[in-house]
């Protein structure tokens, strides 16, 4: 009995498909495109970091949307992508500013994907209708956050205990339709997402932040079944 459980555990292991991790290197992030932006490597809070610098709004050329950094060579189906961010309003941002900053994933252009994101400020937030806004799932163009609160309110969002500026670990699993935030090495996701709006599709991956938000990024770690 005890040799044919093993041997299904066992059968089982060969069967579960791997997950081929690619740590990407700063020198790495700077050679993204970029969106919206320009970038820089710098230090924050001790440690080496990627950052993103919001272009001005005013200048030519500019889309809106914030600013974007797309590792176009990286062609993600089903896997997991981690990695600090730290966030925070901008100097001089307007007081609706929350911090905004995240992942993408299965990216088709720069204004076609999946995104899953932090509002920092809102963790501690004084009203709890804002504090269970500091997670967000959208799907761009056509299902942004505005449409799916309005449709489905508090489906797609959730509270998460997280510092405004601090070093924070998001790791987004995602299989099929499917796709689990999980926030500072926690054991269980904080926001799980089963109807994901671009299906079960493949793109790119990349980094985002808001227009009126300091944000830096390190530790990313791409890992594909």
């Amino acid at each position: 009995m005890k040799s044919s459980i093993a041997a299904v555990v066992i059968a089982s292991l060969i069967a579960a498909p791997a997950l081929h991790a690619q740590q990407i290197s700063l020198p790495d992030l700077t050679k993204a495109k970029l969106k919206s932006s320009t970038a820089a490597i710098t230090t924050y809070r001790g440690s080496q970091a990627f950052k993103l610098i919001p272009e001005d709004p005013n200048a030519p050329g500019y889309a809106p949307g914030g600013p974007l950094a797309i590792l176009d060579n990286i062609h993600f189906h089903n896997g997991a992508i981690e990695v600090d961010v730290a966030g925070q309003p901008a100097k001089g941002a307007e007081e609706s500013a929350r911090g905004f900053i995240g992942v993408i994933f299965r990216v088709k252009s720069e204004s076609r994907f999946e995104i899953l994101y932090l509002r920092p400020t809102n963790s501690h937030a004084d009203d709890q209708l804002r504090r269970n806004h500091s997670t967000q799932y959208a799907s761009e163009p056509d299902w942004p956050w505005e449409r799916l609160r309005k449709e489905s309110p508090g489906l797609y969002e959730s509270w998460v205990d997280i510092e405004t500026g601090e070093w924070t670990h998001m790791r987004i699993e995602v299989h099929g339709t499917t796709a689990s935030l999980y926030v500072n090495r926690a054991k269980n996701p904080c926001l799980v997402i089963h109807d994901l709006k671009l299906g079960d599709s493949e793109g790119s991956v990349g980094l985002w932040m808001g227009q009126d938000t300091e944000g830096y990024f390190r530790n990313l770690i791409i890992s594909q079944k």
